[in-house]
């Protein structure tokens, strides 16, 4: 980014993401991405003559949760519109938003503890058809995406830097699916972020302010960075060459070329006049009922950056286990779950870092898929801090408990790997190492200290596993004395 001038930069951001309703916005048909093109459709999405649309079920209810989950107010009455615009794969040549009276408003997100990001209004809308382009052949629109329902985040222009637009993004995202209203894969397209951006560039005690670009459809996180960092430098660059005055409100909307690296002129508009809004006439306008907020209040619940704060004081965590074990809103309750039964917590969640998210990484599969309960983890861990079994005997129970679904102490008794605490049978098995190794005993006394790990090696070995670890290490010291 240039710093020769003195000039500040306004972001803004439009975020579209696509809801996790069962079906699409308007109709019955399924909410699914991907599939073979145009198999998911009806008159009502494909906007035939005389379809009649119909709010979906849970529709309305999850946008009210990413509204409450992003700290806006949600509105008692509210309702459709039509936005007219012509794009190939807008089927009816107008989409089904909401213009003046949005479901969610004055809300916020934090991206730090000192940096706050207004957000002006959160919108229900639907999603327009996808156009295919095949290399040197035809074009074609598949509008399995048609209908499905969307809503739009629109923020105050309070970002600075292409990276606190980034980071806008990032929490969005997390928050999002943590509250499991949204898969957020943003290479899917089901999340994607439209850059508002422009410079106010002071000069000669003046200030000057550069066309607002919009640049749309922004796929991934390092192109909301890149695109941002170009068009701060094509602006100033514009500025220089070329000082003319624009109307007010002219706005130019970008594409951003990720293999050339720059932004592309899409089309220009000058005003809102421009998609000619009306109030959508074949769906009434409609009140949000108490009963329908609360129900959304409660399954927000806490939200991810304050369980992190209260799970590492509650369990003395560290900021990367917190971080990782509330990357989704099941694991962390499955955590939660197993951690008041056990009497590890911290032990508990060193499983589930170390072993159980590999196993899920392995399979591809969520906790839930995972064949045990958060009460069998609890416990194997208690197992262990009981002298029970050995931690190289959890290895294998664990093992066992991936395959068969059994409890711990069920395997542990069938198998019979219980050790023994008995320190007259210890004291034994001690002695005879003791005695059938006379050459690393005579190197101890020479003062070599790491030959005394090596003879509780053997002790463990001579138990077949079994012996109290604590217990044999306290009787092989008194031995060597």
């Amino acid at each position: 980014m240039s710093s020769k001038r003195n000039f500040e930069v306004i972001i803004g951001c439009e975020i579209h993401c696509q809801l996790l309703t069962n079906t699409k916005a308007f109709c019955a048909c399924e909410n699914r991405y991907g599939g073979m093109p145009n198999t998911r459709v009806c008159p009502v999405c494909l906007g035939l003559p005389g379809a009649m649309p119909r709010v979906s079920s849970g529709y309305v209810q999850m946008g009210a949760v990413a509204g409450i989950a992003l700290n806006c107010k949600i509105a008692k009455f509210t309702k459709f519109d039509r936005k007219h615009y012509f794009y190939p794969d807008l089927v009816k040549g107008y989409q089904v938003t909401q213009y003046d009276l949005p479901l969610c408003y004055d809300g916020f997100v934090d991206i730090s503890p000192d940096r706050r990001i207004r957000i002006e209004r959160i919108h229900l809308e639907e999603d327009v058809g996808k156009s295919l382009h095949l290399e040197g052949k035809n074009s074609y629109i598949d509008f399995n995406r048609s209908g499905t329902p969307l809503i739009e985040i629109v923020t105050k222009p309070d970002m600075r830097t292409p990276e606190e637009a980034t980071l806008f993004m990032q929490t969005v995202q997390e928050i999002l699916r943590y509250v499991e209203v949204t898969a957020g894969n943003l290479e899917e397209g089901n999340m994607r972020c439209d850059a508002n951006i422009n410079l106010k560039i002071f000069e000669d005690g003046k200030e000057f302010r550069t066309p607002i670009s919009e640049i749309k459809n922004l796929n991934s996180f390092k192109s909301i960075r890149d695109a941002c960092s170009y068009e701060i430098e094509r602006q100033l660059k514009e500025f220089d060459e070329d000082r003319q005055l624009f109307e007010e409100g002219y706005k130019r909307t970008l594409g951003w070329d990720e293999a050339e690296g720059k932004t592309v002129l899409q089309r220009t508009k000058n005003s809102i006049v421009d998609y000619r809004f009306v109030v959508e006439p074949d769906i009434k306008p409609f009140s949000v009922s108490d009963q329908l907020i609360e129900e959304a209040t409660k399954r927000v619940g806490e939200l991810p950056e304050a369980k992190r704060s209260r799970l590492k004081k509650q369990f003395a965590l560290t900021d990367f286990d917190a971080q990782t074990l509330t990357s989704s809103k099941r694991l962390v309750e499955w955590f939660e779950e197993a951690a008041a039964k056990s009497k590890s917590p911290k032990k508990v969640a060193n499983w589930i870092l170390a072993e159980i998210l590999a196993v899920l990484n392995e399979r591809n599969i969520t906790i839930d898929k995972i064949g045990f309960s958060p009460k069998d983890l609890s416990d194997l861990v208690n197992l262990i801090e009981d002298g029970v079994i050995t931690s190289k005997q959890a290895k294998d129970v664990f093992g066992e408990m991936l395959s068969t679904s059994k409890n711990p102490v069920k395997i542990v008794e069938e198998k019979n790997l219980a050790a023994t605490s008995n320190t007259d049978e210890i004291r034994k098995i001690v002695i005879e190492v003791i005695e059938e190794n006379p050459g690393p005993i005579s190197e101890l006394k020479a003062g070599k200290t790491n030959v005394q790990g090596w003879l509780m090696g053997q002790v463990m070995k001579k138990s077949g596993g079994k012996a109290n670890p604590s217990i044999a290490a306290k009787i092989l010291s008194e031995c060597l004395k």
